[in-house]
């Protein structure tokens, strides 16, 4: 089985490198990985649980890096067994290419061999389950490596309006239309709805309260008794 691919991930290179010789975040990012211990240098030892088809199997095994060129690339291989599944062997060749101060490209290249009742089910399948694995693994690897986005955005303070007072957070917030009319930082600041001394005086009527209930409703039960007078007295 051979597959190549690339992946691009929001992280300086130096990050990428460093999480991908962390037993911690590659155990994390494995798919059904139970396990990932560093027992030399360049050597890990992993258990995985796997299913393939309709077949179930833990496997165990040692990875070994070669060809280590830090932080740009190395080459991984090793040889893992299944019990009565079968084994699997192989390795793969890993670069990392800066895109940015900010993001890195990860291109891969797999090589693997697999023996015993896993060959038995064919090609097709073992390639469409190790395509499937190595998505999982990329998008969780991206997601642990990768800084999260900020869910609110920084507010701005645009000169001439009321969030100019965020540049300078130590100073008096702005008078807006809930406050009196005023000084703020940005200047004067006036109440954009107007004043009922400045209303007139129809308007005035209409917002004034009698006996505990504005005109309208007074207005509205003055005129459905005329209308009611009309209709039984005539």
């Amino acid at each position: 089985m051979e597959m190549t691919g690339e992946r691009r991930i929001a992280a300086p290179r130096e990050r990428v490198w460093d999480a991908l010789n962390d037993p911690q975040v590659l155990q994390a990012a494995i798919p059904g990985c139970e396990s990932v211990e560093r027992i030399g240098e360049d050597q890990f030892q992993a258990k995985v649980s796997m299913k393939l088809g309709p077949m179930s199997a833990k496997f165990g095994g040692k990875v070994t890096l070669s060809n280590i060129v830090p932080p740009v690339s190395y080459t991984i291989s090793g040889e893992g067994t299944g019990g009565a599944m079968g084994f699997a062997k192989g390795g793969a060749d890993v670069a990392l290419e800066e895109d940015g101060p900010e993001a890195t490209v990860l291109r891969y290249a797999v090589r693997a061999q697999v023996g015993g009742k896993m060959a038995q089910l064919g090609a097709r399948l073992i390639d469409s389950t190790a395509k499937s694995m190595a998505d999982q693994f990329f998008d969780r690897f991206a997601a642990i490596v990768a800084p999260p986005l900020a869910e609110h955005p920084e507010p701005v303070a645009v000169s001439g309006t009321d969030t100019e007072y965020l540049a300078e957070p130590a100073t008096a917030a702005p008078l807006t239309q809930h406050g009196a009319e005023g000084m703020s930082p940005g200047g004067p600041v006036h109440r954009p709805n107007p004043t009922s001394g400045e209303m007139p005086l129809p308007l005035r009527l209409l917002t004034q309260d009698f006996l505990g209930f504005p005109f309208q409703v007074w207005f509205g039960l003055g005129a459905m008794l005329i209308v009611l007078a009309l209709i039984f007295l005539t």
